[in-house]
């Protein structure tokens, strides 16, 4: 079968594929040609931790997204989307370069050839044992991930307690405006105060051990009437004085460093 290379080319309406006027017989005018990569991507075989589970079509995505890395240090696909079902808003990606690329074209890039939403933390490796030593949410987000190389987090917890603070301003938006939130605004705040608290308790952070937490404090099927936006009033007065526990908590911590410094 007679074959040509050729390479596609930008146009005003559509792109276009030029060949030559002389050509093998089998490409006259008005033929009908298939048209696919003269280079197949290479597969890859990505490293799953901590992911017992996933959709085929899941998988699919995975190997898209990580072959487009080819040239950085690692890729780490992480959140809600590794989680069974459907029900993510978009796909958390961890990239490890030292030098930063241009997060928003890659995300664009995404966005228009795989029609998803991709969010980027762009770090260096030095900088990703750092955030997730002292963030419990960082800590939280690389419990479970699929990388593209082979990577090891050995992670001893550096509790700053003015760094703590400031994760917790997250959750305080929670209390002023619980009116105007949705089901999802609401578990992300819930969620960062319980990451917070097992935090500073020493315990395992994980989406299952904070949900867990969470059902632990407000009662059964706590996470599901948050996420469905079925939580009241009631809710939110326990709410606040947990967070102002864990406050006062953090900050007996922001006294006591300065004391000893």
């Amino acid at each position: 079968m007679a074959e040509l290379i050729s390479k596609i080319s930008k146009g005003s309406k559509m792109d276009q594929i030029y060949i030559p006027k002389e050509r093998s017989p089998g490409f006259e005018t008005g033929t009908f040609v298939l048209i696919r990569p003269a280079l197949e991507k290479a597969k890859i075989n990505p490293f799953y931790y901590n992911v017992d589970n996933i959709e085929p079509i899941k998988i699919i995505l995975i190997q898209e997204i990580l072959s487009h890395f080819e040239y950085f240090d690692n890729a780490i696909i992480t959140g809600s989307f590794l989680e069974i079902g459907f029900d993510f808003e978009d796909i958390d990606l961890i990239l490890i370069a030292e030098k930063k690329p241009n997060v928003q074209s890659i995300e664009r890039h995404f966005k228009e050839t795989l029609g998803i939403n991709v969010h980027i933390i762009s770090v260096n490796f030095k900088t990703l044992l750092k955030g997730i030593s002292t963030d419990p949410l960082f800590q939280m987000l690389t419990s479970k991930f699929v990388s593209k190389k082979r990577v090891i987090f050995k992670i001893k917890n550096e509790i700053n307690y003015k760094l703590l603070d400031l994760h917790l301003l997250k959750s305080e938006l929670l209390i002023t405006n619980f009116q105007f939130l949705t089901g999802r605004e609401k578990y992300k705040f819930v969620r960062n105060l319980f990451a917070i608290i097992l935090f500073l308790d020493e315990k395992s952070i994980s989406p299952e051990s904070v949900d867990s937490e969470i059902n632990r404090c407000f009662g059964k099927d706590s996470v599901k009437n948050i996420k469905e936006n079925l939580v009241d009033k009631s809710f939110l007065a326990r709410y606040e004085k947990l967070y102002e526990n864990t406050f006062k908590r953090i900050m007996r911590g922001v006294k006591n460093g300065s004391e000893q410094k």
